[in-house]
């Protein structure tokens, strides 16, 4: 049975933020997607798309990576083809962490965040990380598969103070 009620296809996460003030280290925050399968959609991510991969199938990439928050726009892009992914994912959950390089940093020490979900002109989330930040890393998207099968999103922002390995663990949780 078909349903008038369209689900999520094609979505785009922008992330910016403003370079560090003249003289500090740079401050590299990245975009993570993590992918869970139906048998296990709180388990262990079945893949991580981050600043070095993309997913296996090509659903899901990271367009635009940036290391500073140089630049005009959106600093770092990923797009999500969840039309295109296997009825085998039923969850896909995306994250920022900001790289402990140069001691660690927190979204508050970090200016101007922006983070937006948007499906075509639609924008489905347009978050700042304000409500977390003392959080070294964040989760901000949830996609996850309803009864029909079609894609739904839930905003998700929730801190963690975890690097990024220990993030990419739990951020599905």
């Amino acid at each position: 049975m078909s349903t008038l009620n369209k689900g999520i296809e094609k979505v785009v996460v922008a992330l910016g933020w403003d370079p560090s003030p003249i003289g500090e280290p740079d401050i590299d925050l990245d975009i993570i997607a993590a992918t869970y399968t139906t048998d296990a959609p709180q388990g262990e991510p079945a893949y991580l798309v981050h600043f070095d991969s993309r997913s296996p199938d090509g659903t899901i990439t990271l367009n635009r990576d940036s290391r500073t928050g140089q630049g005009f726009g959106d600093d770092e892009v990923m797009t999500l083809e969840l039309e295109r992914l296997s009825e085998r994912y039923s969850r896909v959950v995306v994250g920022v962490v900001i790289q402990q390089v140069h001691g660690r940093r927190v979204f508050g020490e970090v200016a101007n965040t922006l983070i937006e979900v948007r499906e075509g002109y639609s924008r489905l989330a347009h978050e700042d990380f304000a409500g977390v930040a003392d959080a070294t890393s964040a989760t901000v998207a949830e996609f996850a598969r309803d009864a029909s099968g079609e894609w739904r999103f839930r905003s998700a922002l929730r801190g963690f103070d975890a690097e990024p390995d220990a993030f990419s663990r739990l951020m599905g949780g």
